[in-house]
């Protein structure tokens, strides 16, 4: 990829600033300008004998993240479930593995995450429960302040999701959010996740590319 591309060098110049505002509060942190550096620098912070697991997340997938693990990793995956009732059994599964892998929904410059989730399972594990969390973004996903971060959570994020999951909200209608009270609504859990405890628990890979919503 062309790198010498104003919005490029814009996230190459941001991205090791953020890094550091993310390290300030705990996290571990690492800038990678390709989806190739990215890829690696994940693995590379999984040791083979973890098991693994993930929330849903496009950026994981486009990155070969996902592909990369279940390859090499033992797996806790619920796409393998072949009943509902399975499936959400593994997702309580994950919360016991090793590393748990997901993406935000926006990131704060001064390093802190905005995660909405509707299931609650992606939130759950990051707050608590695997040893390892290790959040993987885009430089799109960063934002100037955390009322930016919700605010691109709840009329970016969350309507684009309720496309791509076929929910029966109104935002699918419409594409406005209008903090809707929907037994489908997606934004049920709204998660300001403002440093890491214990230290370096949460690892946040940041991507001088753009990914996912």
């Amino acid at each position: 990829m062309e790198r010498n591309i104003p919005k490029y060098k814009r996230y190459d110049l941001l991205g090791p600033t953020v890094v550091k505002a993310l390290e300030k509060r705990h996290f571990e942190a690492y800038y990678c300008k390709t989806k190739e550096e990215a890829k690696e620098q994940v693995l590379s912070l999984i040791p083979e004998t973890d098991v693994v697991s993930w929330g849903g997340s496009m950026t994981l997938s486009a990155v070969g993240i996902i592909d990369a693990v279940i390859k090499r990793n033992p797996c806790i995956n619920r796409d393998d479930a072949t009943t509902p009732e399975e499936a959400a059994k593994k997702l309580r599964e994950a919360f016991s593995c090793d590393t748990y892998l997901l993406s935000s929904n926006a990131i704060s410059e001064d390093g802190q995450l905005y995660n909405i989730d509707g299931a609650g399972n992606r939130v759950a594990a990051l707050s608590f429960g695997p040893n390892s969390v290790i959040v993987v973004a885009g430089m799109n996903k960063v934002v100037q302040t955390l009322e930016d971060a919700f605010s691109r959570a709840k009329t970016i994020a969350a309507p684009i999701n309720a496309q791509r999951f076929d929910l029966k909200t109104p935002c699918k209608s419409s594409g406005n959010c209008v903090d809707c009270l929907s037994p489908d609504s997606i934004c049920v859990s709204l998660v300001n996740t403002r440093m890491s405890r214990p230290p370096k628990r949460i690892k946040v890979v940041l991507i001088g590319e753009e990914f996912g919503f």
